[in-house]
């Protein structure tokens, strides 16, 4: 299906995107952004020129994907939240030669007014809080919630909440698709998916 693209949204020469996708009110997408297929953009959204969006990928209002941020398929990113390039920004010093990469793996929520601090990866279907701060890297599949964030649970890729410890050994079962899981240590594997 064709690309919708509202018309007070700006679409810089040289953007592309894939087919299918939503773009809406006031948006701006920078010329060098590459993105994927069924990607919807809300109101206000600003895209920038190092970025890479994958397909299936859901930016809600208010949200700006800054240089050298990457979003894997399936990302999520909540109302207001918010991405940084720069670890240590001041108005008077220039430090685009500084800009730390983001990574945003398959299938990952970012909460509502999230905040994710630049140069770090958040793992396959983790989930983030709403509010929180993560300045450190999230395993695949961790929740996390708080300021700064901390761990505090496991979600399975349907987005519930998985009975396991932080850490140590154990299995659950996703209640509503029936995929099972496995913690080994401090890492969570899916160790079937029914289909």
């Amino acid at each position: 299906m064709a690309t919708t693209i509202h018309p007070s949204a700006i679409v810089d020469a040289g953007a592309r995107l894939g087919d299918d996708c939503r773009v809406w009110h006031f948006v701006h997408i920078s010329a060098g952004a590459r993105i994927g297929a069924r990607c919807s953009f809300g109101q206000n959204v600003f895209v920038g020129n190092d970025v890479v969006i994958g397909d299936n990928v859901r930016i809600q209002n208010n949200v700006s994907v800054y240089d050298a941020v990457t979003l894997e398929d399936d990302v999520f990113c909540g109302p207001s939240m918010v991405f940084t390039n720069v670890y240590n920004p001041r108005a008077a010093v220039s430090r685009k030669a500084e800009y730390r990469r983001t990574l945003v793996r398959r299938g990952a929520t970012l909460g509502a007014n999230s905040t994710i601090v630049c140069g770090i990866t958040i793992g396959r279907f983790a989930f983030i809080g709403a509010g929180a701060v993560v300045n450190r890297d999230v395993p695949d599949f961790a929740l996390m919630v708080g300021v700064p964030a901390r761990q505090i649970g496991w979600m399975s890729r349907h987005g519930e909440r998985l009975a396991l410890p932080l850490s140590g050994a154990g299995e659950a079962t996703c209640p509503h698709t029936g995929d099972r899981y496995r913690l080994s240590g401090s890492a969570v594997i899916l160790e079937s998916h029914e289909p």
